[in-house]
């Protein structure tokens, strides 16, 4: 990505250097960002008590900021573990006429919108992931996207496809894909969530969140996108683990050491009985 400073905005244009993976024919301006660089170095309003120095590193991290994988260049903090991905680094305060959301402005918000009943993330309406972090939301309607989401357009070009992708309507992009029979060129999955990429010459497609890899350095360095855990398997350790501190506070009053040999009894009663389930 290309970062170009004037008086009054900022930049990034999406059609890069050919060592680039990802570019598209559209511009989107971006304000002035909200932080000051300082060669490469930055001073980051969500972390000011220490700078953020711009490294490239090929392992896999998890952004401070928008809560998502990356790899490659980011800004670190050399005091505390503390990353950004670039483009969540120089997110800046408003973005205006998107290519994926034009009808609006799109404001920046440091914190995500609250979970639904303290479990159910609200989720990006480009790639169908949850939002945790930073994001760009629409004052006027419900729309919503993360950063790198941002980096997208109508219309993108990927080093694993030759030819131009162009982004298909978000009515034609719902939860039965699967039953369209269109599969990703990438994931080599069919039902995905978020929206869907097609090949303007053939039939090739890529789900708008394997088109991200490209974006956040995961493909250039050769990571795999890593599998969400289950939503069903998250919610059972939850749960247990909810119960067992329950039951831990009633038995308080009976003491210490006591309080602990229920709860381990639980904990060990409860790897049984999935050892029980993992044999049937």
């Amino acid at each position: 990505m290309i970062l170009k400073k004037s008086s009054s905005s900022m930049e990034a244009i999406l059609s890069s250097p050919s060592d680039k993976k990802i570019n598209s024919d559209q511009v989107v301006e971006f304000p002035t960002s909200p932080q000051t660089a300082v060669g490469e170095e930055i001073t980051h309003y969500s972390h000011s008590k220490h700078p953020l120095t711009q490294v490239t590193l090929s392992e896999l991290f998890t952004c401070t900021g928008c809560k998502e994988y990356g790899a490659g260049k980011r800004f670190a903090c050399q005091h505390c573990d503390f990353q950004l991905h670039q483009f969540c680094a120089f997110s800046p305060p408003l973005l205006k006429n998107h290519p994926l959301h034009g009808q609006h402005h799109l404001i920046f918000h440091s914190k995500p919108k609250s979970a639904k009943a303290g479990i159910s993330w609200p989720r990006c309406d480009v790639c169908g992931k949850s939002t945790k972090g930073f994001t760009f939301r629409c004052r006027a309607c419900n729309f919503q996207m993360h950063p790198c989401c941002a980096m997208l357009s109508t219309e993108i070009n990927i080093s694993a496809h030759p030819h131009p992708l162009r982004l298909l309507p978000a009515t034609n992009t719902s939860s039965s894909t699967a039953n369209n029979g269109i599969l990703c060129g990438e994931c080599n999955k069919m039902k995905r969530s978020g929206r869907i990429y097609r090949c303007k010459i053939c039939e090739y497609h890529v789900h708008a969140v394997c088109a991200k890899a490209f974006i956040n350095g995961l493909q250039d360095n050769g990571i795999p996108t890593p599998d969400k855990p289950s939503a069903l398997g998250t919610a059972a350790r939850l749960a247990s683990q909810v119960v067992i501190e329950f039951i831990g506070g009633l038995f308080e009053g009976f003491g210490e050491g006591m309080a602990e040999v229920l709860v381990q009894n639980i904990a060990i009663g409860r790897c049984i009985s999935r050892r029980r389930l993992a044999t049937t």
